[in-house]
């Protein structure tokens, strides 16, 4: 058997987790152990807004999620062009050391 097939892992999509969460914002805060992203949802007009899902990363993983997210980015660029980047500025703050994506 080559090293490819035995280091192949075998993932499960449940039919729930296939539709997905929407979010139009995420929230990332971080502590000496960990990488916290909130995924949120908000709505135009609506004042508040609800976490539709918190990832709980360690340092390394967060730093493998960036290089995959740029590769990816990358890729997406090379086929459709540059991404354009709205407006970033959030009405609020939530202490704490946080970045906005």
């Amino acid at each position: 058997m080559s090293d490819l097939k035995q280091n192949q892992i075998n993932i499960e999509l449940s039919e729930e987790m296939a539709e997905g969460i929407y979010s139009n914002l995420a929230i990332i805060t971080h502590s000496n152990a960990e990488f916290i992203i909130d995924f949120v949802k908000m709505m135009p007009g609506v004042p508040k807004a609800k976490v539709k899902s918190r990832i709980i990363l360690t340092p390394q993983h967060a730093k493998r999620l960036m290089g995959a997210l740029r590769e990816n980015i990358g890729k997406f660029e090379a086929i459709h062009g540059t991404i354009k980047e709205g407006d970033q500025n959030m009405p609020f703050s939530l202490g704490g050391p946080t970045a906005q994506a």
